[in-house]
């Protein structure tokens, strides 16, 4: 259990995936836009659901956000989300805006909703026209099922090695609600206000307005603050449904378990962007930096990221070197402020550099530590009370192959 305040508790779910919250449905089949792969999927509320969405800060923002952008404008609900992977649809022009809302029409009139209760999701390799007649295909012969999660779930991946999920639960009122979701994402990934593509379902009570600025304050925490190679996609974007099945009062800032809603949900975020990054293209280890003593929260999540998404950090742990230097330069030109003669850094528990010098340590333990799966670096400031986090990987020689060779 993790408490989340004075009278609630949160509790992980280590068998729940985006269908568990009460009233939704999803399904994932192979279309034809990837050899052999699920590549098109389907998540369906039972009813029409509050919604909340960030999305890329690209210039080149791809035609299903802007669609799915209308769709949320409409009415403020969404009742359904159609995803296909391998192709992107962006920098497509017209043809492209009219594929998207073509997507959206045939699921609206397949499944008899409003169009606008439709939202239009799309990742894969930019600059190709969908082919429609497999879109067609798949908008026409998906199936829905409440056991439609791992389906759904893979549909969604492109050079994603692993499906991606989490879920949690927290009492409201006294009644027991869910907050549960679905990413995919392993390059392209440096997210500003999103992630790849990230999908939260919660059967909590709750106002589009509300549950928008509980997403930010989630978002800013987590999926803001991973970083595989440095790069925003054109089709980044994390939507949230709330449907209300769970049968409680209202949920805003003045009910008393607003911070426990808050909580639960900044944890299923940060749970997501965390197998991000540890999932990131050829990557061998998850690195989290955790900055506290800053001047303020906001300067050591800059901080934080600076490290983390350092070329130089990231190869240095790969190749198991304990060279501290490197996470001294990141920290030296990050745009906070920061007194070297004040600065504590640890890599796991070994203290190697403190107050503006080196440290002893144990050379042959560091390269132990930075052996693990998952590596940890320890940053004090001593500046004031602000801290932050943020998660990568290592660079690894395989994600120039990877990347090499994407669209052969």
């Amino acid at each position: 259990m993790i408490q989340a305040s004075k009278s609630s508790e949160i509790e992980k779910i280590e068998n729940g995936s985006i269908l568990t919250p009460k009233g939704y449905q999803a399904g994932g089949i192979h279309s034809g836009l990837r050899y052999r792969k699920k590549d098109f999927g389907l998540l369906m509320s039972e009813t029409p659901a509050s919604v909340a969405a960030v999305y890329t800060q690209s210039h080149f923002q791809a035609p299903p956000l802007k669609v799915t952008q209308d769709s949320i404008a409409g009415r403020g609900k969404i009742q359904s989300v159609v995803i296909n992977s391998a192709v992107a649809n962006a920098c497509t022009g017209e043809e492209g805006l009219a594929n998207a809302y073509k997507m959206r029409e045939m699921i609206a009139e397949r499944f008899n909703l409003p169009a606008d209760y439709v939202a239009v999701a799309s990742t894969g390799v930019i600059g190709e026209q969908l082919p429609m007649e497999k879109i067609s295909y798949g908008c026409n012969s998906v199936e829905l099922s409440k056991n439609g999660d791992k389906d759904f779930q893979q549909s969604i991946l492109t050079t994603d090695t692993c499906q991606k999920h989490a879920c949690y639960q927290v009492q409201i009122d006294g009644e027991t609600v869910t907050i549960a979701g679905a990413a995919k994402g392993s390059g392209m990934i440096h997210p500003n206000m999103a992630t790849m593509l990230g999908f939260i379902t919660t059967d909590a009570n709750i106002d589009s307005e509300d549950l928008q600025h509980a997403l930010g304050q989630s978002i800013d925490k987590s999926f803001n603050q991973i970083t595989v190679d440095g790069e925003t996609s054109t089709n980044d974007m994390v939507l949230t449904l709330a449907n209300g099945q769970a049968g409680h009062s209202p949920l805003n800032e003045k009910h008393s378990d607003w911070e426990a809603f808050q909580s639960a949900l900044q944890l299923v975020c940060e749970d997501l962007a965390k197998q991000i990054a540890k999932d990131g293209e050829g990557a061998t280890k998850l690195i989290e930096v955790n900055v506290t003593g800053a001047r303020t929260s906001e300067e050591a999540r800059i901080i934080a990221k600076k490290v983390v998404g350092s070329n130089l950090v990231k190869t240095a742990v790969y190749g198991l070197d304990a060279n501290w230097g490197r996470i001294v330069g990141a920290i030296g030109h990050s745009e906070a402020k920061v007194d070297a003669n004040a600065c504590d850094i640890y890599l796991e528990d070994q203290l190697v550099f403190s107050k503006g010098t080196a440290c002893p340590f144990s050379e042959e333990q560091a390269s132990e530590d930075l052996d693990n799966e998952e590596v940890r670096i320890a940053i004090h400031l001593g500046e004031g009370e602000g801290s932050g986090m943020a998660w990568g990987c290592d660079l690894t020689y395989d994600y120039v192959k990877i990347n090499a060779s994407y669209r052969s």
